[in-house]
């Protein structure tokens, strides 16, 4: 019997080492999705489903889309979950005083930045003219109905993958998946451990190569928690002195912001917060961020810079991990 009793507690326990992970991926919101969790159910058409629904909310290249209506003024009428992006968008908008800011992207676009190239004169009249319509304090909700400058134009981008990998993470969760990590474009969501592995999930940096090759800067153990990281060294221009730009548009003046800040990893309870703050760093600079930062400790960050000597350095701020 206890021979017995001992082989059966072996055997259980190399079930319990056998989970299976499934993996799901694909393209989304014009880059790449990778879920992987220790289930064998097959969650492929709730995720698309999902998917489908947050398109129709905020994508701006579907013409039917909520947020698209709404830019031409054709509806205001918005759904649950572009309300939950107005509202955080909202908060971090006046947390970081504007450097946030989901109405900058007009001015973006008729920069038309790029991966490369030349800085490009652009009529001062035609920046003007566009400014007048940035600024997010103006746009204003009333349960469902949102109201704003008719010239106004709203983009989620920099915050709506985030929130794509929590609804995601809160789909397995609601299906009693105990160990999962969602990956949209490299905005992520651990929960628990890789139990196929039966280790931490493991992710990485990524190191700031203008060459467009890519290789890890470091790689860190992520857990319970969400990753946003946003870079200036993809889109980029540079002017006739050797500068060097990124997409990065002063909200207050419409203008390119030179900012020697080449990476930002930002580890937050959600993605959606992550991704914004990661996009409100890119704009506010080394100084600002650093400051900002002490008093928001909440948020664990990881920056990866230029020196004067355009040396690479990082910085970790408020224990991001080693």
């Amino acid at each position: 019997m206890g021979a017995s009793l001992i082989v059966f507690i072996i055997l259980i326990s190399c079930q319990k080492q056998t989970t299976k992970n499934t993996i799901l991926q694909g393209d989304i919101f014009g880059t790449y999705y990778r879920v992987t969790y220790g289930s064998e159910i097959n969650y492929q058409k709730q995720l698309d489903s999902l998917f489908l629904v947050i398109n129709k909310s905020m994508s701006t290249y579907q013409p039917d889309s909520n947020i698209s209506k709404l830019n031409r003024n054709e509806s205001n009428d918005v759904d649950a979950h572009f309300i939950k992006v107005f509202e955080t968008s909202k908060k971090i908008y006046n947390t970081t005083e504007g450097a946030f800011d989901p109405t900058i992207g007009i001015v973006v676009n008729a920069w038309d930045f790029g991966p490369s190239g030349s800085i490009e004169d652009i009529d001062k009249r035609k920046i003007d003219s566009l400014m007048q319509f940035v600024g997010f304090d103006v746009v204003e909700r009333n349960d469902n109905i949102i109201t704003k400058p008719i010239g106004a134009f709203i983009d989620f981008n920099a915050i709506a993958k985030g929130y794509a990998v929590d609804v995601i993470s809160n789909y397995l969760k609601s299906q009693n998946i105990e160990n999962y990590l969602v990956d949209i474009g490299g905005e992520l969501y651990a929960k628990g451990i890789n139990a196929e592995k039966n280790k931490p999930w493991k992710v990485g940096v990524e190191n700031p190569n203008f060459d467009g090759t890519q290789s890890l800067n470091k790689v860190i153990t992520l857990k319970d928690k969400a990753m946003a990281t946003s870079g200036t060294y993809r889109k980029f221009k540079i002017d006739e002195n050797g500068n060097r730009y990124a997409h990065i548009i002063d909200a207050k003046t419409g203008y390119p912001s030179k900012s020697n800040l080449l990476s930002i990893s930002v580890i937050a309870d959600s993605c959606m917060i992550a991704d914004a703050y990661a996009t409100a760093f890119k704009a506010m600079g080394m100084d600002k961020v650093k400051s900002f930062l002490k008093t928001h400790p909440e948020l664990k960050v990881f920056l990866i810079f230029e020196n004067n000597n355009q040396d690479i350095e990082t910085l970790a701020l408020n224990t991001f991990p080693k």
